[in-house]
């Protein structure tokens, strides 16, 4: 299994996943912004947290315009499984590989603490080794968390059961509590909680490694 995470300039958690990657079995590479190729043979790629082009413009905005981007979306398009959390789930929606936005938190403040999630669905690689209805604690870190969409967008959502995680007491002003989403073919998660800094027990907890071993579990299946 061979996973890469793209670093931006302003990436800061790009190690925290290539780490979570490594301990759930991956072979891992780090793919540099301008880079215009993934390296052959990925099967997963993680877009890390931190701030991208230092967060100006819009957060992920010009990060979805980066030459790695082109390949990104294709390796998407072709079925590769992503994962964008934090500063990567505001860059998959500015590359239109999530529905929605990124929004300043409703509380007009950065928020980093551990927060409660709920497991919405286990219909996924990414969460298949949770149990539906889990209530786990990931941390947070962002300031711009605030998930928004169309009412269309949310009952469309909502109906093809591609809400992953919820959270139990709402941080930031997501609209239906979202925290992480799923695309229409499911190969795609993008969040805002840090599963990767909730791996392992030196971090104080294990309730992100779930996420790991459930996409390392899915493509050994494969």
């Amino acid at each position: 299994m061979k996973a890469a995470v793209i670093v931006f300039p302003g990436s800061n958690c790009d190690r925290d996943l290539a780490v979570a990657f490594e301990q759930a079995g991956f072979e891992t590479k780090m793919v540099w912004h301008k880079d215009t190729d993934l390296p052959e043979g990925i099967d997963l790629v993680g877009v890390p947290g931190g701030f991208s082009y230092g967060d100006y413009l819009r957060c992920g905005a010009i990060a979805a315009q980066s030459p790695i981007a082109k390949a990104l979306t294709k390796h998407a398009e072709r079925g590769g499984f992503v994962y964008g959390v934090c500063n990567g789930f505001q860059i998959l929606t500015e590359m239109r590989l999530l529905p929605g936005a990124l929004l300043q938190n409703a509380g007009i403040k950065y928020i980093c603490k551990p927060v409660g999630l709920r497991v919405e669905t286990t219909d996924s690689a990414f969460t298949s080794d949770y149990s539906k209805g889990q209530e786990i604690t990931v941390p947070v870190a962002h300031h711009e968390g605030n998930y928004n969409a169309s009412p269309e967008t949310l009952a469309r959502l909502q109906g093809e059961d591609r809400v992953a995680f919820r959270y139990t007491d709402n941080p930031n002003g997501s609209l239906d509590d979202i925290a992480g989403i799923l695309s229409e073919n499911r190969r795609v998660l993008g969040m805002m909680p840090h599963p990767e800094r909730m791996s392992e027990p030196s971090h104080g907890g294990t309730d992100g490694a779930a996420l790991f071993s459930s996409i390392a579990s899915g493509l050994v299946s494969a």
